[in-house]
């Protein structure tokens, strides 16, 4: 089987292990694969996925964050090439909701062995998801943050600590009118979530999904008004799932469209933030995306008839 690897080689994870593509390759060889494997950085991720599957390749895999497996599936969604997963960022969120092992030598065996299954992603202005995008509070967090880990070597929670403590007194509140099929609040907020699927929801955290093609995003409002407001569901987030306090407004849908009165708006999409213009128009694509997962997860994924 052809398998391209494309692995971000500025992500931390990967310099930390002192990973190099001679030894990925012999990985993958052990296991029976026959590798084309594309260290890269991450500007150059998109492009590198879409010549390898001009090549032949008939798995893709992404090794690096979150970011970085959204750049490759932006390109296979909708596809026939699966999506592979290398557990090499910070934290692997869709990996771990996946059930791919975080241990890279397994991830790999995997490849060869595991099922292919079309999962759910969530989209806004044709920039796709595959875990969640918010608005308000996280986008100049992730800014200050990825800033301070530059500037001062930080570790990724105390930069998050140090940035949060920096924004928070200074965030301006949003003022949004969120519509999702023919009910619509105009509120003001410091913080929305969208989920590709249900989590549970903590602050500057998420947790597993318990499915991933449900056909529905799942949208979240803050109605904390005050920064004093935002505190308390961000202490609250330390020990429960705040979305099922009283502090938030959510629904589900297919669909659903954010108004602002601003032209463009800072976005994060699974790890990176972009500045995208305004209205923000969400929609799920169901099961578009093919990706190779653990053969005991992915039949333990629920079936849903709807078809969006």
């Amino acid at each position: 089987m052809r398998v391209a690897a494309i692995v971000n080689s500025g992500a931390g994870s990967v310099q930390e292990a002192g990973l190099a593509p001679d030894a990925l390759g012999e990985l993958f060889r052990q296991a029976g694969l026959d590798p084309d494997i594309r260290f890269v950085p991450g500007e150059e991720t998109v492009a590198a996925t879409r010549d390898a599957v001009a090549a032949g390749a008939e798995i893709v895999a992404a090794g690096g964050g979150d970011g970085t497996i959204r750049a490759v599936a932006s390109v296979l969604v909708g596809g026939r090439v699966p999506l592979g997963i290398l557990p090499l960022g910070t934290l692997n969120h869709f990996a771990r909701d996946l059930g791919i092992p975080t241990e890279l030598p397994a991830a790999v065996e995997l490849l060869g062995s595991g099922s292919v299954r079309g999962l759910d992603v969530g989209e806004v202005n044709g920039e796709i998801f595959v875990n969640n995008s918010s608005l308000g509070l996280y986008p100049p967090i992730v800014k200050v943050r990825d800033e301070e880990r530059r500037r001062f070597n930080r570790g990724k929670w105390l930069a998050a600590a140090s940035a949060t403590l920096r924004v928070l007194p200074r965030l301006p509140s949003l003022r949004v009118r969120v519509t999702a099929e023919g009910r619509a609040i105009v509120c003001k907020t410091r913080f929305v979530f969208v989920g590709n699927n249900e989590y549970e929801l903590g602050f500057l955290s998420y947790r597993a999904r318990s499915r991933l093609e449900s056909g529905d995003l799942y949208l979240y409002v803050a109605r904390a008004k005050s920064r004093l407001g935002l505190l308390g569901l961000a202490l609250l987030g330390l020990v429960r799932d705040i979305k099922r306090s009283r502090g938030f407004d959510h629904w589900q849908a297919p669909e659903l469209t954010i108004e602002t009165d601003r032209k463009k708006l800072s976005v994060f999409l699974d790890g990176e933030v972009m500045l995208l213009d305004t209205p923000l128009c969400y929609r799920k694509r169901t099961r578009s995306l093919p990706v190779v997962m653990p053969p005991e997860t992915a039949a333990e994924q629920p079936h849903d008839s709807k078809e969006r």
